[in-house]
């Protein structure tokens, strides 16, 4: 894959790489930086990309170490913001993405890979690094605390 290539698909996946920090990141300025630094990476990266067909597969996984290193590094920080505005709760019901937002990210990250991006179970294991039994297994108990979430029944 030359550079030109790895633009145009970066650019493809540009909504799917923001909504999937967004999963991750609260506030807006650190999933633009995460994206960003992800692309940048995966540029210098390029030639260890064995598997062209997995090239999806390779960004998330890029971008969700950056959106953890974020993280790290803003640890330290105290928030300004205390609610955050969710990337992809751009319609629908506000309550639905309130509830999903509160999830804890073991679940929300791959609900959002599956069920928003459109990921199979076998991709999605493969960009979190886990076994697909636990995909499924944080799915299913994601999808039911979702649902106790906005029964008002328990908080995830």
């Amino acid at each position: 894959m030359d550079r030109e290539e790895f633009a145009a698909r970066a650019m493809e996946m540009r909504d799917s790489l923001y909504r999937v920090s967004a999963t991750l990141l609260s506030r807006e300025a650190d999933r633009e930086d995460a994206v960003s630094e992800a692309i940048a990476k995966a540029l210098v990266k390029l030639p260890g990309l064995r598997n062209p067909e997995a090239f999806q597969s390779w960004m998330i996984r890029i971008l969700i170490n950056e959106c953890y290193n974020t993280l790290r590094r803003n640890k330290r920080e105290i928030a300004v913001e205390q609610v955050p505005d969710v990337y992809f709760a751009q319609e629908g019901s506000r309550e639905l993405f309130k509830a999903f937002h509160d999830l804890a990210d073991k679940y929300r990250l791959p609900m959002v890979l599956h069920y928003v991006e459109g990921y199979k179970v076998d991709e999605v294991a493969r960009m979190l690094r886990l076994p697909e039994g636990t995909i499924k297994s944080r799915l299913m108990r994601g999808r039911k605390l979702l649902r106790n979430l906005l029964d008002g029944e328990v908080s995830a």
